[in-house]
């Protein structure tokens, strides 16, 4: 079976890691930023691409997503810049549910911003009360005249107030839809979240009230869970691709230093406790890499019945990436300790991948019942 990666999806890898070229020197100031970086969303604009997350009808570049091809970008760009990673992913799981059930004129109106990133993208799902347990909603859309009404709020939400729109998952009656909700509309509030270790675009969003036309739900009534379950099929996998990315970045930066720095007359790459870290490093990372590619090989195929290989793909990749920085931090000693060090940088962003887009935990309970349930 050969494992490499096809001609065009070598030609996306080449154009993400000029994009991360581009990108590196103000990936330290762009991953200190709360708010949108200018100078790295330019950037992706000009790289033409967030054209990977849109159909070819609505400007994208193939006749349907590829979550090989946006697991290979992450890659690259999670090696450079988590603020420039984020960025290019939202843009995908922001607008996923408009591609799969969107109504012509919804497409018409958003996706191809969408692929040019002249609009930003959200999707609102995390609420005060309800992080992993999604069914404990509490925001609610109700009928209202010929069209609804939108209360309730959001937590921690990736690109509040710089989005353009959020895809939001409401309580309507005994179930849950998803809405199209314009950003600025009235009674959208918008307030800072507490900062992170790896600081990041995010934010409250609050709907006092908010006014929706009748076409504003994607989909069916009560068909929102089906959605998130769909954007998750596509873009779970590309977790694990970020986290390769970092961990690569993360295992460079100690093999650099390793071969450079010497203690007891030789190199620290050629001290047996330096050189074990770094091969067992290097065999993790291949490891996540190759589970990453065929988990995003199988969603290719089917994202919803391969989401169990996709949810393996991330518990091990993003669990592998924590393993690995901490070892090169180890290794570089006082020197993976310097505040603002890509090194450093790195450590605090691997963390959180443990927890966003599905915690480790929780990811472990789907698996097991999904194996108990295969077995006769």
């Amino acid at each position: 079976m050969d494992w490499e990666l096809e001609a065009g999806l070598k030609a996306i890898q080449a154009e993400a890691r000029q994009l991360a070229a581009t990108v590196e020197p103000m990936a330290a100031e762009a991953d200190e930023c709360s708010q949108v970086h200018a100078g790295v969303l330019e950037a992706l604009r000009a790289s033409g691409l967030c054209r990977l997350m849109v159909p070819a009808a609505y400007g994208g570049r193939d006749e349907d997503l590829d979550p090989l091809a946006i697991c290979v970008v992450r890659e690259a760009l999670m090696a450079c810049s988590a603020h420039l990673d984020s960025l290019f992913a939202l843009q995908g799981i922001g607008s996923y549910a408009i591609t799969v059930a969107g109504s012509e004129a919804q497409k018409q109106a958003w996706l191809p911003g969408v692929g040019d990133a002249s609009l930003l993208a959200a999707l609102a799902l995390t609420e005060p009360e309800a992080g992993s347990d999604l069914k404990r909603l509490s925001t609610r859309l109700e009928a209202d005249g010929d069209g609804f009404r939108l209360s309730g709020g959001k937590s921690f939400i990736s690109n509040a107030g710089a989005a353009a729109f959020y895809l939001v998952l409401a309580r309507e009656g005994d179930d849950f839809s998803m809405v199209l909700v314009p950003a600025g509309l009235p009674g959208i509030r918008i307030s800072p979240t507490p900062e992170l270790i790896a600081p990041h675009v995010l934010g409250e969003v609050e709907f006092d009230g908010v006014r929706l036309p009748a076409d504003a739900r994607l989909g069916e009534p009560g068909k929102g869970l089906k959605l998130v379950l769909a954007t998750l099929g596509v873009f779970r996998v590309s977790v694990a691709g970020a986290a390769v990315g970092l961990a690569q970045a993360a295992l460079d930066e100690a093999v650099r230093h390793t071969r450079r720095r010497e203690q007891f007359g030789r190199p620290l790459a050629k001290l047996g406790p330096v050189a074990q870290m770094l091969a067992d490093c290097w065999t993790e990372v291949e490891m996540a890499r190759l589970l990453a590619y065929r988990a995003a090989s199988l969603a290719r195929k089917d994202p919803r019945a391969s989401l169990p290989h996709s949810s393996m793909a991330k518990l091990a990749a993003t669990e592998m990436a924590s393993r690995v920085v901490d070892r090169c931090v180890q290794m570089m000693g006082r020197f993976g300790l310097i505040r603002h060090s890509k090194i450093e940088r790195l450590y605090r962003q691997a963390r959180p991948m443990r927890i966003y887009e599905g915690a480790s935990e929780v990811l472990r309970l789907g698996i097991a019942a999904e194996l108990t349930r295969q077995l006769p």
